[in-house]
């Protein structure tokens, strides 16, 4: 044998196996599943896009809508309110009845928004405010940061910026109540006879 001689038969490249692709008789091959992945991976990419699209546009089909409390408001009939002060917690409002006359006041500080406090003094109180002189009643007060309301709303002491708001008043023809409007606010000299 030792006279044999070995001869090598080179392979052509279309014989050679290549590890890196597939079998094209099976289908099976690392790649083929890496290429199936990537197209259901870019599949639903495009269809989360259409998706986000299409919501996007029929949300736009249904308007927001802000429902806002109304801005004149019944608040009741005349003899419904009782000589003096009434406090009207929901709507944060102080209704007054002198005989035949009502105002309103708003019962927001002017400062930051809280909820002020009305206090009946024992016994009425002379106070010059401005040029005038007037007999109060009444005074308000903010329990947070302890602003000072004369009965009229003018703010005497404490952080509050401003007097208190006067909203005007008037009688709703159809049944006779008080209507309270909230977008009109009037001066302190107002009063509404009924």
């Amino acid at each position: 044998m030792k006279n044999a001689k070995w001869h090598r038969r080179s392979a052509s490249p279309s014989e050679l196996p290549n590890p890196g692709v597939p079998d094209v008789e099976t289908g099976s091959g690392s790649s083929a599943s890496r290429r199936l992945f990537l197209q259901r991976v870019g599949l639903g990419a495009l269809l989360a896009g259409l998706f986000g699209h299409v919501s996007a546009w029929v949300r736009s089909l249904f308007p927001n809508v802000l429902y806002e409390e109304p801005r004149r408001i019944k608040i009741g009939r005349p003899e419904d309110f009782a000589e003096g002060g009434t406090f009207l917690e929901e709507r944060r409002l102080f209704v007054f009845r002198e005989r035949n006359t009502f105002y309103a006041i708003s019962a927001t500080c002017t400062h930051l928004g809280c909820t002020v406090k009305m206090i009946l003094l024992p016994q009425p109180k002379r106070v010059r405010i401005g040029e005038q002189t007037k007999e109060e009643r009444y005074e308000f007060h903010c329990p947070c940061h302890g602003s000072k309301y004369y009965g009229d709303g003018t703010n005497y002491a404490g952080p509050a910026p401003r007097p208190l708001v006067w909203y005007k008043l008037e009688v709703a023809p159809e049944d006779g109540q008080l209507v309270v409007n909230l977008e009109e606010t009037v001066g302190q000299d107002f009063r509404l006879t009924v």
